[in-house]
């Protein structure tokens, strides 16, 4: 017995713990599910900035197409965690589910029939944006009631490797369809993948939030953002890890320099800016897949410090070197610590955070991953504006470390956080 079991300890400290997908059939089926629409969902965001620059010919109508996502995310992820602490979130994440599946039910329909309005892509982009919006707190809330908290780590890191797979294999595969059999091909294969998420909600039970009751004994009607906000105010540990969060994709964000990257360091073209672009997803998939040892560190708070630090670290030297190859093992290292600083913060936002509370701090948690990046593009472009790249890209990340830095030495306690206590 030992010789037999010690090989899969081996695998299961090194590779992803698959431990959740075996132990919880709710979870499988979830798992499984948005794996499949996600990667449609990629195929869709690809295909309609390809449309959309189709008809139009102008770059600046397609980056539209971002904003018309941005902001339903933004304004409506709040709300969507309200909305997930008031009603049953197996219903939320399945009527959202559907109203996903019908906006692309919409395009499909669309390029079939030739309609070629660019007003109906971005109003269809933002509906999708607000049923992403709805679904995402409702989806992210079930977890903890599904998987003992120990098996935490282990789902989010498999979570992590669904999101950076989709990121990289739903554009290239939307590309190639897009080429052979047109918009409309993508978009009924998004209808289809959709069907993988519609039955995994359909299967779950009922997920209503654990509400205590009030002073006469009822349960409240409707969950408030305000109260959720207030108890982020006075929960420090969950505070810190958007604080960190913040530091790195505010200050060390060096996308949005990339094309300037790209030629002025490497007399590089837009295959050299591509291959930038996707050395952090790299990185953050191989986080992923050899995500086994992430469930032995109890420091969650300690290891979320490092994985930031790491990041600003990695971004810093990769603003030193010259040569692509060096920068593009950089970038994969950043997108590495960024996979180790997800898993664990949303594995102290699940099992620290209260059930009738979880919804509403998923929505700051969309807000925040949302929002935090787009900031950090600007202010890097106006710091590579005023001081140029290589200044922008060094000093934003070394800004990253020295906040990471305060941050520790300000609240001590998030540094000496036990998973085996979670404390908010």
């Amino acid at each position: 017995m030992p010789t037999a079991t010690a090989p899969t300890s081996l695998r299961s400290r090194v590779f992803a713990d698959l431990t959740p997908l075996r132990t919880s059939v709710h979870y499988r089926r979830l798992w499984t599910g948005n794996t499949v629409s996600w990667v449609g969902q990629q195929m869709t965001a690809l295909a309609v900035s390809l449309q959309v620059y189709d008809i139009t010919h102008s770059t600046f109508s397609v980056g539209l197409v971002g904003l018309c996502s941005l902001v339903p995310l933004v304004v409506f992820g709040l709300y969507g965690g309200a909305i997930a602490d008031t009603v049953d979130r197996r219903t939320l994440g399945l009527a959202s589910a559907l109203g996903a599946t019908a906006m692309s039910v919409v395009l499909a329909g669309a390029a079939l029939l030739h309609i070629r309005q660019v007003g109906l892509l971005y109003a269809v982009v933002a509906l999708q944006a607000v049923c992403f919006a709805m679904n995402s707190p409702a989806r992210s809330s079930m977890i903890p009631r599904l998987l003992p908290t120990e098996q935490l780590p282990a789902a989010n890191a498999l979570n992590s490797l669904t999101s950076n797979l989709g990121l990289m294999g739903g554009p290239m595969l939307g590309g190639v369809i897009v080429g052979w059999w047109g918009y409309q091909a993508a978009y009924l294969i998004d209808v289809v993948a959709f069907t993988a998420s519609l039955y995994a909600m359909w299967r779950l039970p009922s997920m209503r939030p654990d509400h205590e009751p009030g002073p006469d004994g009822a349960r409240p009607k409707r969950a408030s953002v305000l109260d959720g906000l207030r108890f982020l105010a006075t929960r420090p540990n969950l505070r810190m890890t958007f604080f960190a969060d913040l530091a790195a994709m505010v200050l060390a964000q060096p996308r949005a320099l990339f094309p300037a990257v790209a030629a002025l360091w490497f007399g590089g073209d837009a295959k050299t800016v591509g291959l930038l672009v996707a050395a952090p997803a790299v990185g953050a998939v191989l986080g992923g897949l050899f995500s086994g040892w992430l469930g032995s560190v109890r420091r969650h708070g300690l290891a979320i410090l490092l994985a930031v630090a790491a990041w600003g670290t990695a971004v810093a030297v990769f603003g030193l070197t010259r040569n692509l190859w060096l920068g593009l093992v950089f970038l994969a290292v950043a997108g590495c610590a960024d996979t180790v600083s997800m898993v664990y913060r949303s594995t102290m936002l699940q099992a620290a955070t209260p059930d009738r509370m979880r919804g509403r701090l998923q929505g700051v948690f969309i807000v925040v991953v949302a929002g935090g990046p787009r900031l950090g593009d600007f202010l890097a472009g106006s710091a590579a504006d005023l001081a140029g790249p290589a200044v922008a890209v060094v000093g934003g990340g070394l800004a990253c470390v020295l906040v990471v830095l305060l941050l520790g030495l300000s609240r001590p306690a998030f540094a000496r956080y036990d998973a085996r206590d979670p404390q908010p």
